[in-house]
């Protein structure tokens, strides 16, 4: 299941290929989509992006935990997290080709 990861210079690069920006303007373009997005969801908006997915920020409350090495109680601060909901069409593109097999009879 392990594959490559894409990186920003993959992005750029596929820009450069499909679009035929020169490659500084595509890495700036690249940069630029991604700074507007982290600064949308920095200011607690969400970013919906058609047929991909969404992004967006959800408030989780203090509450206690236990550190599993001793058991101790430790609270846990507030914080925002960054949460992303895929498309259903992302999520047809993902498992197309992977549907799961029947389990055989035991």
């Amino acid at each position: 299941m392990a594959g490559k990861t894409l990186t920003r210079a993959d992005l750029a690069e596929a820009v450069v290929q499909k679009v035929g920006l020169p490659r500084n303007e595509s890495q700036e373009l690249v940069e630029l989509v991604l700074s507007e997005i982290a600064s949308s969801l920095a200011r607690g908006e969400s970013v919906k992006l058609s047929s991909f997915g969404s992004f967006g920020i959800r408030q989780k409350g203090q509450r206690i935990g236990r550190n599993p090495k001793t058991g101790q109680e430790v609270p846990i601060t507030p914080r925002r997290v960054l949460v992303f909901r895929p498309s259903n069409i992302m999520k047809e593109r993902i498992n197309a080709g992977h549907a799961r097999r029947p389990k055989a009879a035991e």
